[in-house]
């Protein structure tokens, strides 16, 4: 069985809303599998989904889940369309990307663990959610055009009943 269209089943209800229940459930694991990844210092995790699901206390499911949210700051899955109960995986992870992660998705129940302490301090903990935060700021480098001023696209009308409109 694919394991996306059985996560997709019972995770999400029929108008594609997310089912409360299951998804704390599976953040209360995810959790709990980082809570270890973090505290064994773990940079490779590998094998079978079922035995990834026996060793993190998850469903094969979550394990899916879980691999579809850590997906974009590792390297090596295959492709999540095609996970099966028997996939194998190999995948090495990187505490910053990962924190990095964490940061953007907004996911401060799993980045303000305690257990990043074991990782990284506190100051490289700031440090690395500062760079993730400023990452994505935007800084326009033309000047710009005041209201009163003539418009850029020749016209000869002013910018405010012109273009700028």
């Amino acid at each position: 069985m694919i394991l996306q269209d059985a996560w997709k089943r019972i995770a999400f209800d029929t108008q594609n809303q997310p089912v409360k229940h299951i998804w704390d459930e599976f953040h209360a694991k995810e959790k709990a599998v980082y809570v270890g990844i973090l505290k064994d210092k773990k940079t490779r995790i590998e094998g079978t989904i079922s035995e990834l699901a026996e060793n993190f206390r998850m469903t094969n499911v979550q394990v899916f889940a879980f691999l579809d949210g850590i997906r974009e700051c590792v390297d090596g899955l295959p492709e999540l369309e095609t996970v099966e109960e028997t996939t194998a995986i190999a995948i090495d992870i990187e505490f910053d990307r990962l924190y990095k992660q964490m940061v953007e998705y907004k996911a401060d129940n799993l980045y303000n663990l305690p257990e990043w302490d074991n990782i990284f301090p506190p100051e490289k903990q700031k440090e690395l959610y500062r760079e993730q935060k400023s990452s994505h700021t935007v800084v326009r480098n033309e000047a710009k055009i005041g209201r009163n001023e003539p418009c850029a696209c020749g016209s000869g009308k002013k910018h405010k009943k012109c273009c700028g409109v």
